[in-house]
């Protein structure tokens, strides 16, 4: 028999490598509801663009007959392209190879994704589908995880990194998509846990399936380590192209400006009456959102957790902008632990990431309770207020109704570096709340008061009209403007214009010590 040629070899290397683990477990992927890694790059980037790395690398284990199992690629395929014409680098986890197992060569073709898009500034994405680690080759795959989760920090904060779990994610393979950036999840098909169902029972009898312990409803609205759910695949990675469009490709440069044929000078008559008179009345604040921002869209994050507090990416006059936000609607907007947390990260992003951060107040303070004095609120609530403190990018501010107590300090003060604070002219910024402070100021009155409760709301009226306003804050240049709330758009987009070349600067140090 001839040898064969070159050519020969090249296109049958090339088949071995895009068939995986062969056709009988691509059809198993397929009837799991699961798409392959090379039809999930195939939805994830501009087509024809993808450029495959290390394809045909393989396994150096020679142990437990594994010397006999090489197959080009060995179960993660690498490479680059392009998402809307803008350059990233990805990595896609093969479950039909080994389980997706992770070996020693696996990790080094990972790795070497990860520093060209370090060294070029272009996002990373990964696309996670793998059993863990590749338990025939021991320590070498453990050193594997840590030679990626190391990369992950450098990465951190000089380009985007995101996770998309499309399948099991357990152990140490954890830690990295939790290093990242964001983490999007597949309803019923992806799930992450340190420990699985079988380990949870042995050491403490508890009975819990794989989605109880770890699926993308309970990390997307109980744990908060996912930002993303999507009932499928498609939909997932359709998710991961929209953020795409709202972040630069790194540190160094700009967010992605997209033209919008929505006036600058739009006047919405409807926000004039959207914050209740009754300060007691929820109001959903996203509908605010939605009437300012470009073409009604608001991108947000972490949709399902911590829903007193509202983060995500909108434009306002075709730039990117970040948006934190109290939510009215959900315990009525007061900050607790997992909001402190969703709020910081998300503002320690856009600061990292040079995104314009737009902070809309409606606060009656940070959450009352045992439980939330035992979990630490003190040092959660400073993460936020250490975050937005921290921050050089544009920050605007914008009261719309309650900002009492330690709260309106945290929520972008002026007095921790917000650059422009507005408020409705139904603003309350306070201590606390009038009758709260009525109560405390004049207890020895109400007391002796032949009529207590007339009196009361005489002396809450009075301080109504004293302090819970925002025109004593006006009169200290803590708040610039009180403005019609119809033009919040107008004025939120002058000001981001106004602050386009705002320039940051602190103490040279090595870096801060957030309180974790």
């Amino acid at each position: 028999m001839a040898p064969k040629s070159n050519r020969e070899r090249l296109a049958e290397l090339n088949r071995a490598a895009e068939l995986g683990g062969g056709q009988a477990r691509i059809d198993r992927q397929h009837a799991a509801g699961k798409l392959t890694a090379r039809e999930r790059l195939d939805l994830l980037l501009d087509d024809g663009t993808f450029v495959e790395l290390d394809k045909f690398v393989t396994n150096r284990c020679n142990d437990f007959g594994m010397d006999d199992h090489k197959i080009p690629g060995d179960g993660v395929v690498t490479g680059y392209g392009k998402v809307d014409g803008r350059t990233v680098y990805v990595f896609a986890q093969d479950f039909t190879v080994f389980g997706g197992s992770l070996s020693g060569a696996y990790a080094e073709k990972i790795c070497k994704v990860m520093d060209l898009a370090t060294r070029c500034g272009a996002p990373v994405i990964g696309l996670n589908d793998s059993g863990g680690a590749r338990i025939q080759e021991g320590v070498v795959s453990l050193a594997g995880y840590a030679d990626i989760f190391y990369r992950n920090v450098q990465a951190s904060g000089v380009v985007p990194q995101i996770s998309a779990i499309m399948g099991p994610c357990a152990g140490g393979a954890v830690y990295s998509p939790a290093i990242t950036d964001f983490i999007f999840m597949v309803q019923d098909s992806s799930y992450m846990f340190i420990t699985g169902p079988d380990v949870v029972k042995t050491v403490t009898s508890q009975e819990v399936t794989k989605q109880e312990l770890g699926g993308a409803k309970v990390h997307s609205e109980t744990s908060g380590v996912a930002h993303f759910e999507y009932p499928g695949e498609e939909a997932c990675i359709a998710g991961i192209r929209e953020l795409l469009s709202f972040v630069p490709s790194n540190n160094a440069d700009d967010p992605p400006y997209i033209a919008t044929d929505d006036p600058p000078d739009r006047r919405e008559a409807a926000l004039d009456s959207l914050v209740p008179e009754n300060p007691s009345r929820p109001y959903d604040i996203t509908e605010l959102i939605d009437l300012v921002v470009d073409d009604g869209y608001f991108f947000e994050v972490q949709g399902g957790y911590a829903r007193n507090i509202v983060v995500g990416f909108a434009r306002l006059g075709g730039f990117s902008v970040g948006i934190v936000a109290n939510q009215p609607a959900h315990l009525a907007g007061c900050l607790d632990i997992d909001a402190s947390l969703k709020g910081a990260r998300f503002v320690r992003f856009c600061d990292a990431f040079n995104i314009p951060i737009v902070t809309f107040v409606d606060v009656p303070g940070f959450l009352p309770g045992v439980d939330q004095e035992y979990g630490g609120i003190i040092k959660h609530g400073a993460k936020l207020l250490f975050a937005f403190a921290e921050a050089t990018v544009p920050k605007i501010t914008l009261i719309t109704r309650k900002a009492y107590g330690g709260a309106y300090d945290v929520m972008s003060s002026k007095h921790i570096g917000a650059d422009i604070n507005l408020a409705y002219p139904t603003g309350e910024i306070a201590v606390m709340g009038p009758d709260g402070a009525v109560n405390i100021i004049f207890r020895k009155e109400l007391a002796d008061a032949d009529d207590p409760v007339a009196r009361k709301d005489e002396l809450v009226e009075d301080y109504r009209q004293t302090f819970a306003n925002p025109f004593k804050a006006a009169e200290l240049g803590y708040i610039d403007e009180v403005i019609e709330p119809r033009d919040t758009r107008l004025r939120l987009i002058q000001s981001l214009d106004m602050l386009q070349n705002k320039r940051g600067e602190s103490i040279p140090k090595k870096h801060g010590n957030i309180p974790l």
